[in-house]
């Protein structure tokens, strides 16, 4: 079984989070998958295997399957184009119909996917009460220009904006009971954001219940970020999320939308091949993260 890493979301020869990709004529079991997401130990591997016009593709995290991953989505982009050529390809998660597009430069693989529908409602106040509890937050840290959500695009988000970048900064929270809390509410991260301006934002995500503390890069969240801005009004754009930096492997995500509620959103960004040389700062920093379970 030949596993491709790659770090979606790169800057250059820098950061990104990596993500496994197994290409096949068939995918494998889902306890292979499983076991093979594991011994890879990033934030995801994805397994796809061609079905016709579409790709079938499944995700898995360290711990857990997940619906939908927007960096290994990403990463896998840019494997078939690597494989297949440049150009769309249509994809079938377990959940819906998406699309992703490889294109190539003088500057490497670039891959941009079109996320499943979107959603999003306001945050219930007793779970907004217990995520502030477990990151240490208080309710006067939040920047209610953009108040708590959650927010879907193929998988579900808690959406907190914090006033203070410093704060983003300091980010903690106890492992164990983050875990349950998301298992309990059927999270996928806990996604805390500070707005630098009306185009650009800087996140950090927590991925307890993939047994990862924190990622790089979170394409998944990032489209559900878009959806929801759309739900609150805004029209149709790009703007950007800075993300990894706190974590020392920064990444960029572009982000468009259409202006329309619940269209899916593309999410797009830059991609390098990790080389088997002791590990690149973003392998380095989801190890520690992982350690620190």
């Amino acid at each position: 079984m030949q596993i491709d890493r790659i770090a979606a979301f790169a800057l250059g020869d820098q950061g990104g989070n990596p993500a496994g990709v197994v290409i096949g004529d068939a995918l494998p079991s889902q306890a292979d998958m499983q076991r093979v997401a594991r011994e890879v130990g990033y934030s995801e591997t994805a397994f796809a295997a061609r079905d016709g016009d579409l790709w079938q593709v499944r995700y898995f995290a360290p711990e857990s399957e997940v619906a939908f991953c927007g960096h290994a989505t990403i990463a896998l982009g840019c494997a078939l184009g690597q494989r297949f050529g440049a150009g769309r390809y249509d994809l079938q998660t377990s959940q819906a119909r998406i699309s992703v597009e490889a294109t190539v430069s003088d500057a490497g693989w670039q891959a941009v996917l079109t996320s499943p529908p979107t959603w999003s409602k306001p945050m219930p106040p007793a779970l907004q009460a217990d995520l502030l509890r477990q990151f240490g937050l208080s309710a006067a840290d939040l920047d209610l220009n953009l108040p708590p959500h959650l927010a879907h695009a193929g998988a579900t988000h808690a959406v907190l904006t914090l006033h203070n970048r410093a704060t983003l900064a300091a980010m903690h929270y106890d492992f164990a009971p983050t875990l349950a809390l998301m298992q309990r509410e059927g999270l996928t991260t806990i996604s805390l954001l500070c707005r630098e301006d009306a185009d650009s934002f800087v996140a950090r995500n927590a991925f307890a219940v993939g047994g990862v503390v924190e990622d790089p890069a979170t394409g998944a969240a990032a489209a559900a970020l878009g959806g929801l801005l759309v739900d609150l009004g805004r029209g149709a754009g790009s703007f950007t999320i800075r993300q990894g930096e706190d974590m020392g492997a920064p990444s960029l995500l572009h982000v468009t939308v259409t202006g329309q509620k619940g269209d899916g959103v593309r999410v797009g960004g830059a991609t390098r091949d990790i080389r088997h040389d002791g590990g690149t700062v973003a392998e380095r920093a989801c190890a520690s993260a992982r350690a620190s379970v």
